[in-house]
């Protein structure tokens, strides 16, 4: 169904070329005159795609693409048109089309579209698909991903939950380092106690310790009461120490004596007071680094760091990213009341693209932006911020920051290669002389990339031309 085409066009010869230029390039098709006769056809058979011509006699092709997304509302129409004037296109692609490609037509640019819309397709079905997810699945305590990476995560958190192991979560900020420390704690033999959280790189030392330890009355100039500290706040249950990596020195040694001894001493105190606090910390930094340096005690390093649990950046789970935005979309509607349905395909294109520097928070802080910006009932890539909306998928690091984010020298090959072609309108004589290479030889490569038995990593996947500015969306 995917590689199967239905062509409509007035003219019979023009119905020929295209489907024997469909077949050359692994598409079977099916072809009519008739407007009338593929809206029959559409009716009873599923197709990947329709490509029709814009005008068509006793139907127009704006009239076509308003019956096809009353009939296939989810099957992409692309219009071909021998008048390349904005009009003819603003109305067809208003109509309902994906896209347009004017007339005589170039194969290769058309080829290249027909891989994008297929690609648009498989898009919003896998949107429905994680719609439907959310409301069928139960969040794994609000940790949210059906990657492997997370689904490993998910694992350790349920097999450590049950021991008393003092547990190191790392990952960089905004992965969800909290999260998982509240999911240890509630899916142990402690949930019924409290969770208790700090934050170690938010205050200085004297004050970390008074927070930690509590104090005596008169302690301090301003220690008019004595105040018990958080380890006795969470007995029982447990207690998140975040950013420990910024703990200063001084503070880790009095920590780890407190770890060891299962006892501390309040600030001004002379007595030491038992505790029974399950201990979870997080950190972004390199802990083992910070040793070499002479910032992190080794022996504290070991005493927290019995289970390690890694959250990986969103980069490197991105098949979590349209999940967790649908599921962000969803909250900020039941938190504010929006009317926001879902997302339009070109942005969930471009969500599913962009990086994440800044991990799902970045994300969360994204979609509650376009709830809020959203004009219609779909979040559009107008709604998304710039640096998000701009993105390109063309972008690949040199100097990455993880093994994920690089690429092969044939990929980076056969990106570029796509930019070029994209940038010329598809002219592969024109590529060919700016890449400096022969013609055969381009063709070979693109024959390489995209050949019939690709399904639909064809070179233009990299050429992200979302047409949003026709489309308004």
């Amino acid at each position: 169904m995917e590689r199967r085409i239905l062509i409509i066009d007035d003219d019979s010869s023009t119905l020929e070329v295209l489907g024997a230029e469909m077949r050359l390039r692994g598409y079977t098709n099916a072809a009519t005159t008739s407007p009338q006769a593929a809206l029959r056809m559409l009716a009873d058979e599923d197709f990947g795609l329709v490509l029709s011509d814009i005008n068509l006699g006793s139907m127009s092709g704006v009239d076509l693409c308003h019956e096809v997304a009353r009939v296939r509302a989810d099957t992409p129409v692309i219009v071909m048109t021998a008048f390349a004037s904005i009009e003819a296109a603003v109305a067809s692609i208003r109509a309902g089309a994906y896209d347009f490609v004017t007339k005589p037509l170039n194969m290769d640019a058309l080829i290249l579209t027909i891989t994008r819309a297929r690609r648009n397709r498989d898009l919003r079905e896998d949107v429905k698909r994680l719609q439907r997810t959310i409301g069928e699945l139960q969040p794994f305590e609000e940790i949210i991903g059906e990657s492997a990476a997370m689904t490993s995560v998910c694992n350790l958190i349920t097999r450590v939950a049950s021991t008393p192991a003092t547990v190191l979560v790392t990952g960089e900020s905004g992965t969800g380092k909290e999260l998982v420390a509240r999911a240890i704690h509630r899916r142990s033999p402690r949930a019924r106690a409290p969770f208790v959280a700090i934050n170690c790189a938010a205050m200085p030392e004297s004050l970390l310790e008074s927070e930690l330890f509590g104090h005596t009355k008169g302690a301090f100039t301003d220690a008019r009461t004595a105040r018990p500290g958080l380890f006795v706040k969470a007995n029982g249950g447990t207690l998140f120490l975040d950013e420990i990596g910024d703990m200063p020195m001084g503070m880790q040694a009095k920590l780890l004596r407190a770890l060891q001894e299962h006892t501390l001493r309040p600030v001004g105190g002379d007595e030491e007071i038992p505790f029974d606090t399950r201990l979870v910390a997080a950190t972004n930094r390199d802990l083992e680094a910070a040793m070499r340096a002479g910032t992190f005690r080794e022996d504290l390093y070991y005493r927290v760091n019995v289970v390690h649990i890694d959250v990986p950046p969103l980069r490197e789970r991105q098949s979590d990213v349209l999940l967790l935005a649908l599921t962000f979309l969803q909250r900020a509607k039941n938190k504010g009341g929006a009317k926001v349905l879902g997302l339009k395909s070109h942005a969930a294109e471009r969500l599913a693209a962009y990086p994440w520097p800044g991990n799902v928070r970045e994300l969360q802080n994204c979609i509650e932006r376009a709830v809020a910006f959203a004009q219609f009932d779909h979040i559009g890539l107008e709604d998304l911020p710039e640096h998000v909306s701009q993105y390109s998928p063309m972008r690949f690091e040199i100097e990455a920051a993880s093994v994920a984010s690089l690429v092969s020298l044939d990929e980076v090959e056969r990106r570029y290669v796509g930019k070029v072609l994209h940038a010329l309108g598809g002219n592969k004589a024109q590529a060919a002389r700016v890449l400096g290479m022969d013609r055969r030889t381009l063709y070979r490569k693109l024959d390489g990339w995209a050949g019939p038995s690709s399904s639909s990593d064809d070179v233009e996947g990299e050429c992200a031309d979302d047409r949003a500015g026709l489309a308004g969306a």
